[in-house]
């Protein structure tokens, strides 16, 4: 599948996107469209746009259709990254175009399905954060999932259980999200099923080597490929 095969999907799936992302998400989204836009004829930053339109879109409900699809397109051979330029003129101006009335009662009900089953997690709040991640837990790479009753939650598959530190490999796999602007959508990952690993991968820290963990979020987010 090309670019233009991504673009003809979104393009068709742009009504679930929106319905599905928060207004702030649907503009990363926008502008990570944009950016592809600015890179012109360089595939390898045509390259690094797809790859930000890929990463703007994980806060889908990993129920969505659309993510699946999305995996169809890594590595996609040089001749075959480069958009037609109006097409994407043509997704743009469909973006640009878009309003923002309340999510539709489906679509809202699956996000509040999601949020709900992460917030089931062992979590810790924030009074038992020790050192630069009490400071800035962000900056630390962890994952801040902010519940209504509760307030701030960080799931504790984080956190080494000994000493309550959090777990470096944690810290990596969670820049690599991008955990600091999509704390659900890192946390479905770490908290749902993954078929490359067959098993959830919060399950598996210190189980297995933090190598493949690693290389499991490098094979989500596409490295080798867009």
């Amino acid at each position: 599948m090309t670019t233009d095969d991504l673009l003809e999907l979104l393009r068709r799936h742009l009504p679930e996107i929106r319905a599905s992302l928060t207004a702030a998400q649907f503009s990363g989204f926008q502008d990570s469209v944009l950016r592809l836009r600015a890179a012109g004829d360089d595939a390898r930053a045509v390259r690094a746009a797809l790859r930000e339109v890929r990463l703007a879109l994980r806060p889908l409900p990993r129920e969505n259709e659309l993510r699946g699809k999305l995996d169809q397109f890594r590595g996609a051979a040089p001749s075959a990254v480069l958009p037609d330029a109006d097409r994407l003129a043509e997704l743009i101006r469909l973006l640009e175009s878009v309003d923002w009335p309340t999510l539709d009662p489906a679509s809202a009900e699956i996000a509040r399905a999601v949020r709900d089953r992460l917030l089931t997690a062992p979590a810790r709040g924030p009074e038992r954060l020790t050192g630069a991640a009490a400071e800035n837990p962000a900056g630390a790479g962890l994952i801040r999932l902010s519940d209504p009753e509760r307030g701030d939650r960080y799931p504790d598959f984080q956190f080494d259980p000994d000493t309550g530190e959090p777990r470096p490999v944690v810290q990596r796999i969670n820049r690599m999200l991008l955990s600091d602007q999509d704390p659900w959508g890192a946390a479905d990952w770490w908290l749902g099923g993954n078929t490359w690993l067959r098993d959830a991968p919060a399950a598996l820290v210190g189980q297995v080597p933090d190598a493949r963990l690693t290389e499991a979020a490098a094979a989500l987010l596409g490295d080798g490929g867009w």
